[in-house]
């Protein structure tokens, strides 16, 4: 079988095969057109589908992201919980610029930002009632750091209403697979948590989880605020051929306003004398060069601010000092 389209009309026809290669009158309009082999004519088309489809998934997501800068990143954009869309060079791009001011090489690690997996709800869970969760969290770490399968986590002296929303926790950690099986001992009162060893949730519960949480309470009031911003999570950026860091989150608002967010849930006081200096060199005024300590207490951290002139916060005071700057 052979078939030929009419460049004028549009107007495709069959023909016999022995008629491939020449030229036909358009049944349609008359025009010439020629004639060809059927598995040669789908195959140009499918190549020429195939070639235009990769060129769009590759302009879409910059296309996409560019859209959602331009407009503030406001609510309606996207949700926060379950995009890839700041996981691109594009929005990363005023970040690597304003360091770039500042004579210092910045890298983005653009999956740092990809909340279509389950790291951000469990971090916001942790972060957003620490005191009883965070219990959880250390133990799984404990247990890693032991090089344990497992550990247990003691429910009986807990209030009921405690217990209960520890066990929904662990249910819903393990239905995130972020630990591999929790089994419960009703007659203990205790459950077993199983890890699972993937580098990634270790990292999580190494710490990690902290990051995920001050950087999904920064997007949720950028959006609120519908504030345009550019974000960063595990980014690293050199100024000389010696010094090299890494950054936990780093918002930059209206590409001009940096926030600068490091984050600790083991002890920080040997690291105070470094975080004063690169403050001074990034030129960072105190409110927006945050350091988030997971378990230290509000007189401690209002005494660390006058101390030394950066912002100290808990998980519970980083969103209220963050609606305070934007």
């Amino acid at each position: 079988m052979a078939i030929s389209r009419c460049n004028k009309c549009g107007t495709i026809s069959e023909h016999e095969r022995e008629l491939v290669e020449t030229r036909q009158a358009c049944v349609q309009c008359g025009t010439s057109a020629l004639v060809y082999d059927t598995i040669f004519f789908i195959k140009k088309l499918s190549d020429l589908y195939f070639a235009q489809r990769k060129e769009l998934k590759q302009l879409l997501p910059a296309a996409t992201a560019s859209a959602a800068i331009e407009s503030s990143q406001s609510s309606e954009n996207f949700d926060i919980h379950n995009s890839d869309l700041l996981s691109s060079a594009l929005q990363h791009k005023p970040i690597v610029e304003w360091f770039k001011t500042k004579n210092m090489v910045a890298t983005a690690n653009h999956d740092a930002v990809d909340t279509t997996g389950f790291f951000d709800e469990a971090a916001v869970a942790i972060g957003s009632d620490y005191e009883l969760l965070g219990e959880v969290c250390e133990r799984i770490r404990y247990a890693q750091q032991k090089e344990y399968s497992s550990n247990l986590i003691h429910l009986d002296k807990k209030t009921k209403e405690d217990a209960k929303a520890l066990e929904a926790f662990i249910q819903k950690l393990y239905d995130h697979s972020l630990i591999a099986r929790c089994i419960s001992n009703k007659k203990e009162q205790n459950i077993r948590v199983v890890l699972q060893n993937a580098p990634s949730v270790r990292r999580f519960f190494a710490g990690d989880w902290l990051e995920w949480y001050a950087l999904m309470i920064g997007l949720r009031i950028c959006q609120e605020r519908k504030v345009a911003f550019a974000c960063a999570r595990n980014m690293t950026f050199t100024y000389s051929p010696n010094e090299k860091r890494e950054l936990d989150v780093f918002f930059l608002i209206n590409n001009t306003q940096p926030i600068y967010i490091e984050c600790k849930t083991g002890d920080f006081r040997q690291d105070l004398d470094k975080y004063v200096s690169l403050r001074k060199r990034l030129n960072i005024e105190q409110k927006y060069f945050i350091l988030c300590i997971a378990d230290i207490d509000l007189d401690q951290a209002k005494g660390l601010s006058a101390m030394y002139g950066m912002t100290f916060v808990n998980t519970q005071t980083l969103g209220q000092h963050l609606s305070t700057l934007l």
